[in-house]
């Protein structure tokens, strides 16, 4: 089973973090990923100017990862979020950015495609 190795990085602007629950997906050219909660126990995600990795395993390979899909769900209350930008290292090694540089607000799904 093919794992990545995931990594959000959230801008540094006052309120920029988030409590909501962030998920991935991942599209490649062979197939796409499950929808994946990334959290980890016990640990405060996506707070103000962090870098947090998360590792993502998948049933079959997806073949050369095309873009990814994150999606913003509420926790207690709304809460935007500044996502900077994201990384994925494949299972080859390779390491692959996907820009966003911008305020996720409400719940919605974001596309980012590799920058």
């Amino acid at each position: 089973m093919p794992s990545y190795t995931v990594t959000v990085a959230t801008g540094s602007q006052w309120f920029a973090g988030t409590d909501d629950y962030v998920y991935l997906s991942l599209e490649g050219t062979a197939g796409c990923s499950e929808r994946h909660l990334l959290d980890k126990p016990f640990y405060n995600d996506f707070e103000r100017g962090a870098v947090d990795s998360y590792d993502v395993t998948v049933e079959e390979d997806l073949g050369e990862i095309q873009l990814i899909k994150i999606e913003k769900r509420k926790y207690w209350y709304q809460d935007d979020w500044y996502l900077k930008y994201i990384t994925v290292k494949t299972p080859l090694g390779d390491y692959l950015e996907f820009p966003c540089y911008r305020w996720i607000t409400d719940e919605k799904e974001v596309v980012l495609r590799d920058g």
